[in-house]
């Protein structure tokens, strides 16, 4: 037990703070029925309440949806990446769609590294293919041990030293992707809780959408006013390491062929691209679920 002053002065403050709120609320109230007799306005009588919240509130608007975009962003592509590696980038169909094995038929033969691969089957360039994809999504292991048979029954690396350097670059840099992924989806799911939990409502669709394609235009201008070409160089410049060869000839590089680069990457792009946007519709389904749920609390 306190002694009987604390007690009181406990019971004063107490009392105090109850006559300050009933002193403001009914303030409060007075010119509540001031605003909508025609005789008053409360932000107007209340300005240094109002105003320095509201434009807190605004602010902080302005800097968490972006973040929380942002992160969505990062986190659904990396789990966009990630499902379409299981199924190695629907590389069966793009093979089908991009003619690839006409493609094979004639530039296997040019190679100046390695032979025999003409006589390959497209159940060997799926296998092929396959393997490149879970070697480097598993930090480049496996990548020396990628072969195919020959037509007197031996095998042959695929790859010649160079083409193996780029792609251990290659995972390298999916590992550096997923490290990033992997903090945009933690801090996303912690925006979302927050905002779930303080039932924060998301900016209109037709806001988020007009963000984006502003972005992708900026972006675009951008690139066409440099020069994709030189953007696409210059890119490689600075993920890739100086001296390591990143651009090969067909008749250089099997895995090359084997990909009709650049047009194998258009259709993974548009696969991509395609589970991004269903992933996106989804979280946007559950996130606003979750808010009219905790609204009718």
């Amino acid at each position: 037990m306190g002694s009987p002053c604390s007690v009181s002065l406990f019971d004063f403050l107490a009392h105090l703070k109850r006559q300050v709120i009933a002193v403001f609320s009914n303030t409060l109230a007075d010119q509540c029925v001031q605003s909508t007799s025609g005789r008053g306005n409360l932000r107007a009588n209340f300005p240094l309440v109002f105003t320095p919240l509201m434009t807190m509130k605004r602010l902080f608007a302005f800097v968490f949806w972006p973040v929380f975009f942002v992160c969505q962003l990062l986190a659904l592509a990396l789990l966009s990446w990630h499902i379409a590696a299981q199924v190695h980038f629907a590389y069966p169909l793009g093979y089908k769609l991009l003619g690839l094995e006409q493609h094979i038929a004639e530039f296997a033969p040019l190679n100046r590294h390695k032979t025999g691969f003409e006589y390959t089957q497209p159940e060997d360039h799926w296998r092929l293919f396959g393997e490149i994809s879970d070697a480097v999504q598993s930090s480049g292991r496996g990548l020396q041990n990628i072969s195919y048979s020959l037509p007197d029954g031996k095998t042959t690396s695929l790859m010649h030293e160079a083409e193996i350097i780029h792609l251990q670059d290659v995972a390298n840099l999916i590992d550096v992707f997923y490290r990033v992924g992997l903090s945009g989806l933690g801090l996303w799911l912690l925006l979302t809780a927050l905002a779930v939990w303080q039932k924060w409502l998301p900016p209109a669709n037709k806001k988020i959408l007009s963000g984006f394609l502003a972005g992708i235009t900026l972006s675009a201008v951008g690139v066409i006013a440099l020069g994709s070409t030189k953007v696409f160089y210059w890119l490689h410049e600075q993920v890739f390491p100086d001296g390591h060869q990143w651009f090969f000839y067909y008749q250089d590089s099997l895995m090359t062929t084997l990909m009709k680069a650049p047009d194998i990457f258009a259709f993974i792009s548009v696969f991509l691209l395609v589970i991004l946007i269903l992933l996106w519709c989804c979280a946007v389904l559950l996130f606003k679920r979750a808010i009219n749920h905790r609204l009718k609390k």
